[in-house]
């Protein structure tokens, strides 16, 4: 046995010199490298005649050298290499560039492997830049080839190299997670073997047993984990009823507008939760703009009016202010006490806040994270509702519960999650939606364009700008990166603009500012003393501001299609028309393909299935959420078959083991800790 944490300097092929690449990747360990896995595969044994090769496919090919190699100057530092090779079908030329040693490694009336990109140009078939071997000695041709996701400075020939010294290195050390009854039961490969062939398949039906089985550890891992963090018999647990209405009515009549079909719908099915004897477990999912907000007041002021208290956590500082502001407006005249606490309130007005919490003299507590701490105690807490549900870890989800009992809770989100990912994140909630926009709001006209487009679309800024509205511009960094060129910050764009929108105010808003500093802009911003807003996501979700009009995103490929509506939501919420501009780099389809689907459809429900389907889970809310585990294999999308037989394991385990003390599940305990990155204690 080896130990699977030895550094990786000392796996054959590494060496002091490669370290610090495979350090930038993320690889410390022996048990790092055998778990990267690759990012694709080439199958280059599937060997086509040259006859048969068509124009802009990769492909292998068998054939004799039948030239000597040419060379030819182009130019300083750019020198053309060429040779004819022939089989029993044809002739096809072979193109390399900057690559000298060609001339030495390829010999006349020899027969080799070659694999590349074919170029037919009427009638004359040329490969470029093709990988080859001697055909009796076939080692980077004729198999199955994995790519794995680089960085410079290593080549994927030495990286594989080094996996394939790591896997033998490690063989018969890797412990299996399954117990023997599932690989039986499901046809699992074992870890091994799995293992050799995610990296090193011989043929496909290799890849897809090893992939299925890395797949399905993952989703039952998961499912496994969730299931420790849920509260288990909940629906038997006899909760609170709250049966009081009066007064809704008052409250509904001080709305400038009335509730829409959905709103009305989804206030039925919270209201007869509420009003059940069984603890409420509710997930609302609406768009942005559809009145999650107005629906979650409803609750909480039916809550106490039936004698108990509320509270309402949201991801930041910015909407939870924003949410203590509109919910103290709606409740001011019904003698109800709102407070609010965040992590930047003052040690002697956040004592006085958790004194009254506990004494019950605040009814309704608006806040962030500044909720769960331990010293957060309430006299009688009957409803919990948090906001941006994905935001919080799995963990926290269940801390503010459990600080009343039996209290009813009422999740939302603004990020329309797919069904079926919705069931697997919060599969014991119910699922109320609302699926329609209150009336008034504008429909936001989104337009993708390239870098071109950039004078034109700022002179259509200071159009808007100089007739009274204003705008946001969103980047994907704070500052400048080495590593990403091309790629906007928010302190390099602040200059850029303020340049070209001289005539206006223009400031920036990110991440790394403070609370209160960040609060002091957007409360500047909203009160139109800045017209143009340089910020980051941390607007994604964050103060109303009804006359901004125009919401730019700058590199908008680097972004997943839920956030990009997400950010075109915080315009479209006053009387006056709005935009989206979406300028992007990248001419790759599946970006083409989601630009376009942001053109075309303002529906998040819609947007969110194509998102998941596209790019997969791990990128699905644009930035890592502690929320989701992070996969390395399984995609929810596409392997949701898997899923459903993992959940029928996962529930026989736990009807079986529900804390899983049995020494065959000891492995999958360990791997449950990895995967949400914490300790379970049960």
């Amino acid at each position: 046995m080896v130990d699977l944490d030895m550094d990786l300097r000392f796996i054959k092929g590494v060496g002091p010199a490669r370290v610090e690449i495979l350090n930038k990747l993320g690889l410390f360990t022996l048990k790092d490298i055998v778990n990267y896995f690759p990012r694709e595969y080439e199958d280059r044994g599937n060997y086509k005649k040259i006859i048969e090769v068509v124009d802009g496919e990769t492909v292998a090919v068998k054939a004799i050298i039948a030239s000597n190699v040419s060379e030819t100057r182009v130019r300083r530092n750019m020198a053309i290499y060429k040779a004819i090779v022939r089989d029993e079908t044809g002739s096809m030329i072979l193109t390399w560039f900057n690559q000298p040693y060609i001339k030495k490694q390829l010999k006349m009336g020899e027969e080799y492997s070659f694999y590349g990109k074919i170029k037919n140009t009427f009638g004359k078939i040329e490969m470029q830049s093709p990988v080859f071997d001697e055909s009796s000695k076939a080692k980077n041709t004729g198999k199955i080839i994995p790519i794995y996701p680089l960085t410079n400075g290593i080549t994927q020939n030495v990286f594989r190299g080094i996996v394939e010294s790591a896997v033998k290195t490690a063989s018969g050390s890797l412990e299996d997670s399954l117990p023997e009854w599932i690989r039986t039961q499901n046809n699992l490969d074992d870890i091994e073997t799995a293992i050799k062939n995610i990296h090193f398949p011989e043929h496909l039906a290799q890849f897809d047993k090893a992939r299925y089985r890395l797949a399905f550890e993952e989703l039952l891992t998961m499912q496994l984990g969730l299931l420790r963090f849920k509260e288990k018999g909940k629906e038997d647990i006899k909760g609170i009823s709250f049966e009081k209405d009066e007064r809704m009515d008052e409250l509904l009549a001080t709305l400038p507008y009335t509730l829409t079909n959905a709103q009305q719908k989804v206030w039925k099915e919270i209201d007869a939760d509420m009003k059940s004897d069984k603890s409420m477990n509710r997930l609302v999912q609406g768009d942005v703009g559809s009145g999650k907000t107005v629906v979650a007041t409803m609750a909480m002021f039916k809550a106490v009016r039936n004698g108990y208290q509320a509270a309402l956590m949201a991801p930041t500082a910015i909407l939870a202010r924003q949410h203590y502001e509109g919910i103290s407006k709606m409740v001011s005249s019904f003698g109800m006490k709102v407070q609010l606490l965040t992590g930047d309130v003052t040690k002697k007005n956040k004592q006085i806040i958790l004194d009254e919490l506990k004494n019950g003299e605040i009814d309704m507590i608006i806040g962030t994270h500044a909720l769960i701490e331990e010293n957060v105690e309430f006299k009688n807490i009957g409803l919990v509702i948090t906001d941006e549900q994905h935001r919080f870890g799995v963990r926290q989800r269940g801390i503010l519960s459990s600080k009343g009992e039996k209290v009813d809770t009422l999740v939302m989100t603004a990020t329309p999650i797919p069904r079926t990912l919705a069931i697997i994140l919060y599969g014991d909630l119910d699922i109320s939606i609302i699926d329609e926009l209150p009336p008034g709001r504008q429909k936001i006209d989104t337009f993708a364009v390239r870098r071109n487009m950039e004078e034109r679309v700022n002179n259509f800024v200071i159009k808007e700008i100089t007739d009274g509205r204003q705008a946001y511009i969103v980047c994907p960094l704070v500052e400048e990166s080495e590593n990403m060129d091309g790629v906007k910050s928010v302190t390099e764009q602040l200059e850029y603009y303020k340049k070209v929108f001289r005539d206006f105010n223009v400031e920036m808003l990110h991440g790394k500012m403070r609370p209160k500093e960040k609060d002091e802009i957007m409360a500047r911003f909203k009160a139109n003393e800045i017209q143009v807003l340089i910020s980051t996501t941390v607007i994604e979700v964050g103060v109303d501001v009804p006359n901004s009009t125009i919401m730019i995103v700058e590199n908008a490929e680097r972004f997943g299609l839920a956030q990009l509506h997400q950010l075109r939501g915080r315009v479209g919420r006053g009387k006056f028309k709005s935009y989206c501009i979406l300028k992007y780099d990248s001419k790759s389809d599946v970006v083409r393909q989601r630009m376009e689907i942001m053109q075309k459809s303002n529906d998040g429900f819609v947007i969110s299935e194509k998102d998941l389907e596209l790019r997969g889970p791990g990128d699905f809310f644009g930035t890592k959420q502690h929320g989701i585990p992070e996969f390395k294999v399984a995609n929810l999308f596409v392997d949701v078959p898997i899923l459903k037989v993992a959940q029928s394991v996962a529930n026989t385990i736990n009807e079986d083991d529900p804390e899983l003390k049995l020494p065959e599940n000891g492995m999958l305990l360990r791997k449950i800790e990895e995967l949400f990155k914490e300790k379970i204690s049960l």
